[in-house]
């Protein structure tokens, strides 16, 4: 027969099981490189990281909206988050990847980035108070030791962005 624990027991070692997964919650942050700027995104909005695979162009879309890639069986939007920011095109090399948006989104859509930077853990960066000139998906701003800048990215507010939406070029003339 199985050994017994006593209730107390068992309560203990739910209790300490507990605090470890509250400290792995300190680092839920997915640090990445984008256009010469650092991102934050949290993990339970980055559904996975991958290669950049084969990616068909979409013809009539903004020069952001990449294409769209196969991705075991599924199609994925790829949105170049270099350029939609603003900032010259993802540098495409063997530290490009995929950042797929959760499945919680149901939006198959990914970021191409330019690198991963690894996890980091946000309270041990300094918040920036002034964001008034921030975009709506930009959920904070920081600094870290080395006083670089750091942008917390909210992956909801950015896929319902209307100019995240509006992936078509308009073909009307003046």
């Amino acid at each position: 027969m199985g050994e017994q624990t006593s209730l107390r027991e068992y309560q203990r070692g739910l209790s300490a099981r507990l605090a470890d997964l509250s400290n792995l919650r300190l680092v839920s942050k997915l640090g990445i490189e984008v256009g010469g700027n650092r991102w934050l995104v949290d993990l339970t909005d980055a559904g996975e990281v991958i290669p950049v695979p084969a990616i068909a162009p979409v013809p009539l879309t903004k020069p952001w909206y990449t294409g769209v890639a196969n991705v075991r069986g599924n199609l994925y939007s790829i949105i170049d988050f270099s350029m939609f920011i603003g900032a010259a095109p993802a540098i495409r090399s063997e530290r490009s990847r995929l950042v797929l948006i959760s499945d919680k989104y149901r939006v198959g859509c990914a970021l191409l980035i330019d690198a991963i930077v690894g996890l980091r853990s946000p309270h041990l960066f300094d918040r920036v108070t002034d964001t008034a000139d921030a975009a709506q998906w930009i959920k904070a701003r920081y600094t870290d030791r080395e006083k670089n800048v750091w942008n917390e990215l909210a992956v909801a507010p950015l896929i319902q962005d209307a100019g995240f939406l509006d992936i078509g070029v308009s073909l009307r003339q003046s």
